[in-house]
This record gives C-alpha cells, sequence and structure tokens, in this order.
C-alpha cells in the first residue's frame, strides 16, 4: 500500500456514500485510477467487507465476551471450523500461552452466553474455556491512525 491507497482509504471512511467520481475529483485522480486501486485494495484484503461495521448491539446481541479456549494437543485444529460456524462468535484468533484460541463472542445476555458457552465446550477437541465479559469498550477496533501515517509516508 503506497501513499495514494492510503488516501484513498481516508477518503472512502469520510465519506464512504461518495461515488467514484466524486472521490477522484477530491483527490485529484482519474477516476479509472481510483477504481482500479480500489478494488486491487479489495482483492488483496485490505479493504474488509461492510458487515465489519454492523453493531452486534443493534442486532441484540449488546454483551461481549472473549472466550479463551484450550483444544486437544493431537485433534484440536479441526475444532476451529465447528466453532467458526457459531453465528455468535464474531472473530477468532489462534493465541499463544495457555489457551489455543481467543473467541470474542456476542451473546444477548448472560444467560444466551452461558448458553453459547456450553455449545461451546460441546464442540469435539475443545478441552477448556474460560470466559472474560466486557464491561464496556474501552477503544473499538481502529485503523485510522496507522492509515493516516501510511498517507504521509
Amino acid at each position: 500500500m503506497d501513499a495514494l491507497d492510503a488516501r484513498i482509504l481516508l477518503a472512502v471512511d469520510d465519506d464512504p456514500d461518495a461515488t467514484i467520481l466524486a472521490l477522484a475529483k477530491r483527490l485529484g485522480i482519474a477516476r479509472n485510477t481510483l477504481h482500479a486501486r480500489l478494488r486491487r485494495l479489495q482483492e488483496a484484503g485490505a479493504v474488509r467487507e461492510f458487515t465489519r461495521r454492523v453493531d452486534p448491539a443493534a442486532l441484540g446481541h449488546g454483551l461481549v465476551a472473549f472466550v479463551s479456549i484450550a483444544l486437544s494437543q493431537t485433534t484440536g485444529r479441526r475444532a476451529t471450523s465447528a466453532l467458526a460456524a457459531f453465528p455468535e462468535v464474531v472473530e477468532m484468533h489462534s493465541t499463544t500461552g495457555e489457551a489455543d484460541l481467543l473467541l470474542k463472542v456476542v451473546a444477548r445476555d448472560t444467560a444466551d452466553l452461558h448458553r453459547i458457552s456450553g455449545e461451546l465446550l460441546a464442540v469435539p477437541d475443545v478441552v477448556r474455556i474460560s470466559t472474560v465479559i466486557s464491561l464496556c469498550e474501552e477503544l473499538p477496533l481502529r485503523t485510522r491512525a496507522l492509515i493516516e501515517r501510511a498517507a504521509r509516508a
């Protein structure tokens, strides 16, 4: 990603509903250049899907929890597909340390989280889970500061 790509991403972030033509004019580049670069960024995975911007709380899933999962050391890797199939699992990361996976899970309330936890524990090759409830989001996912730095480069 070069500085122009970063400037394009900032412009889209500032006005996600802007047309390609409007963004190209604002950036002082050709419409075809903007379109080609946006397509390349999307194909490279630099621009993720729109649904990442939807707040799960708006869908009735306002409780956020982080679930550490220990997997069977011999067969545990096959559990990731089963865990990813849960709609309430919104992120999953392989980790180092005592747990093998860290899941970000959303739920309607603590009773719903209890249900989800039981279902996660029932997945074959899941040995143990540990759940921590988020009280509030102190800093939401952000990348703008990194993009601004790249735009200045």
